[in-house]
């Protein structure tokens, strides 16, 4: 199985799991499953020459998923999935940083 097809499908278990956590699911686990899984995204899914784009859509998200909790009736729900979505991109935002820190640096 390719890189690019496990880094997909952990983009997609992460996904799955951060929706499945904000309704209900709340084990002491389940934030290192979302960490480990986004190590995998950023390591075998952001290429270089997606980086920049990947890094500036993780950074908006990061910095949008609270301003969602004052939104009527679905405020709440839809933040609790954000901020499992941010725990799943946080690890693949420092990863891909670092690596294109690095290769700025080398270039």
């Amino acid at each position: 199985m390719g890189s690019m097809k496990m880094g997909s499908i952990a983009l997609l278990a992460g996904l799955i799991i951060a929706v499945a956590g904000a309704f209900g699911l709340s084990e002491p686990w389940f934030a290192w499953v979302l960490a480990v899984l986004g190590l995998v995204i950023g390591f075998l899914n952001v290429s270089g020459r997606e980086a920049s784009r990947f890094l500036i859509a993780s950074i908006g998200l990061m910095l949008s998923a609270s301003s969602v909790a004052a939104l009527p009736y679905i405020g709440d729900s839809v933040t609790a999935v954000l901020s499992n979505v941010v725990t799943l991109l946080a690890p693949a935002v420092l990863i891909t940083a670092l690596q294109s820190l690095f290769q700025t640096v080398t270039d």
